[in-house]
């Protein structure tokens, strides 16, 4: 996939701040400080699009990137970030809900999880959560260069019991690009 365009189109609290173009959706969930700045940055091959942060919890909208003015990524905010209150917590919670059950553009779900750490009670929630929804989901361990090839094996295991996954997952790296056309795969197929 060549990527020709992006534009952050539209930043909302809320379903009347949505795009109506109708175009294809992917929403990228996870945790907070887990990388979803930094795939997207990958993904559309820009360095500082998408900002990162040494501030976890610093997105608090969904954002609509538009790339090649054919699909959107969806950025949503981290969950499991400690020092955000219950209640931003809960606004967020109802905010990824309400998407989730009024969004017909949605397409399909990465949930994110960092590669160097089991997968946390909070996503395993956000897994079990989505999968209630009965949306196709593809799990993207990030940060996959981080960890030493002779652990790799350990981590695949320990990845796919705790969420008890019946199929692979995709191991991505946004230093080496391992992934990236794997994510542009799904994204071209759905």
């Amino acid at each position: 996939m060549k990527i020709d365009s992006v534009e952050l189109t539209n930043i909302a609290i809320r379903q009347s701040q949505y795009p109506t173009d109708h175009l294809k959706e992917f929403l990228l969930v996870g945790r907070s400080n887990v990388g979803k700045s930094s795939f997207i940055n990958t993904l559309i091959g820009r360095k500082n699009y998408a900002r990162t942060s040494s501030k976890p919890g610093k997105t608090q909208t969904l954002n609509f990137y538009q790339v090649n003015k054919k699909f959107y990524l969806v950025d949503v905010p981290g969950y499991g970030y400690s020092k955000m209150s219950k209640e931003s917590d809960k606004k967020i919670g109802l905010m990824i809900e309400e998407y989730l059950k009024n969004r017909p553009e949605l397409a399909h779900v990465f949930l994110l999880i960092d590669y160097r750490h089991k997968p946390t009670e909070d996503d395993l929630l956000m897994y079990d959560f989505l999968k209630y929804y009965n949306i196709d989901i593809t799990i993207v361990a990030t940060k996959y260069d981080k960890v030493g090839a002779s652990l790799r094996v350990k981590q695949d295991k320990l990845i796919k019991e705790t969420l008890k996954l019946d199929k692979d997952f995709i191991k991505f790296s946004a230093t080496t690009k391992k992934g990236k056309e794997e994510i542009y795969k799904i994204i071209e197929e759905s």
